[in-house]
């Protein structure tokens, strides 16, 4: 009688100091929101504490949550959030650095967890990541080319006819930073998980040679006509009559229901770059909210999202590329992981502090006109962005 009294008062006892977390989560697949109330279902029957789980627009997290937290109203959790709000937040004190709550790192992907570092401090768990890639239709390119020239051959025999070897939009500044990064260009200094705003790379001499590419793949070797967007790309390839593009995993349920016989890798090294593409890579990841009384309960749910198990089991849900490696290595017979997963390891995070928003418009406007017409000035481009970049931060 005296055990059961004690075991009882042990259990009301946990009851008691058991936390109700509230989590915000904007997933609209009906599969990831199963995912995830499956994954705090398991969280509450293993902790006994509770999970609320509200739905929020993505576009409307940051603002509600700089909002609510300071007054005690706002989540415990956000699952997810995109690195580029990381240091609007952080700013605003409303999310809580997670390097005392991560006990190994050593399963996550190196730049997802760089992807959620800001000023040093890691302030995201990561949890899927994507980045554009090279896909190529087996039946037109049988293997996939591993050096510049074997990439030009390729694209060149399959040109004509009603047929594109190779098309992108050489416009779109973000799905082209792959070749400025391959020529030593970059958007802000990275210094050990610190970025330098005030040393912006997007105007050097390797931006010049990387505009001279893109100018190329029009004009010289008259791949990409003027006017391509990537829908046009997307459309173009899914009806068979283009060998390769670059696009992300968004694209891979339109290509599958095609029939066509795919396969994923990277844009390979530029004629004379110093690097290898490395294009940009956005993450998402799980955030704490620096004024949550529950801290340590949410980081036990925190880190039960980003596991081997979960992870695989959300790529399985919605077909997100995982960053947990122990997660690809569960998934190795899945190509489009494999060849994602490859990419987004060699990428470079896309910068997640505020001053972004002055780099995408001149910068843009520059990538934009550097392939209208044959042999621009790219000085003289790349000169005027700066300008503008280095008058909008300062």
């Amino acid at each position: 009688m005296k055990k059961l009294l004690t075991l009882t008062a042990l259990v009301l006892t946990a009851q008691a100091s058991a936390a109700t977390l509230t989590v915000w989560n904007h997933f609209t697949d009906a599969s990831e929101v199963a995912w995830l109330q499956a994954q705090t279902a398991a969280y509450t029957k293993a902790s006994g504490n509770r999970v609320s789980i509200v739905s929020v627009p993505l576009d409307q997290i940051p603002d509600k949550l700089i909002q609510a937290a300071p007054k005690g109203q706002g989540p415990d959790l956000i699952v997810t959030l995109p690195q580029d709000r990381l240091g609007q937040l952080a700013a605003a004190g409303v999310i809580e650095p997670l390097d005392r709550y991560l006990t190994t790192r050593t399963d996550l992907d190196k730049t997802a967890l760089s992807a959620m570092t800001y000023g040093g401090k890691l302030f995201g768990l990561p949890m899927f990541a994507e980045s554009v890639a090279l896909i190529y239709n087996k039946k037109l390119v049988p293997k996939a080319p591993a050096t510049w020239d074997e990439f030009i051959r390729a694209a060149q025999a399959n040109t004509g006819n009603g047929r594109y070897g190779f098309l992108m939009d050489l416009s779109n500044a973000y799905a082209n930073y792959g070749v400025f990064s391959a020529y030593g260009a970059y958007i802000f200094k990275n210094n050990a998980g610190t970025l330098n705003v005030k040393d912006v790379g997007v105007g050097n001499a390797g931006a010049q040679k990387a505009l001279s590419l893109l100018n190329d793949l029009r004009y010289k070797y008259n791949l990409v006509p003027e006017g391509v967007s990537a829908d046009a790309a997307k459309g173009a390839f899914v009806d068979g009559r283009l060998a390769m593009f670059i696009t992300g995993p968004w694209d891979v349920g339109d290509i599958r229901k095609a029939g066509i016989d795919f396969g994923i890798t990277s844009l390979p090294t530029p004629p004379g770059a110093s690097g290898k593409w490395s294009p940009f890579v956005g993450v998402q990841g799980v955030i704490m909210n620096a004024y949550s009384k529950n801290k340590v309960a949410a980081s036990g749910l925190a880190r039960s999202l980003v596991t081997r198990a979960s992870q695989t089991g959300f790529n399985q849900a919605g077909g997100r590329i995982p960053v947990s490696l122990a997660a690809r290595t569960q998934l190795k017979s899945n190509a489009v992981v494999q060849g994602f997963g490859k990419t987004i390891s060699a990428g470079t995070p896309m910068p997640n502090v505020p001053q972004m928003g002055s780099i995408w418009g001149p910068w843009g406007n520059a990538v934009a006109q550097a392939v209208q017409k044959p042999g621009p000035d790219y000085r003289a481009i790349l000169d005027a962005a700066m300008k503008e970049i280095n008058g909008s931060i300062k």
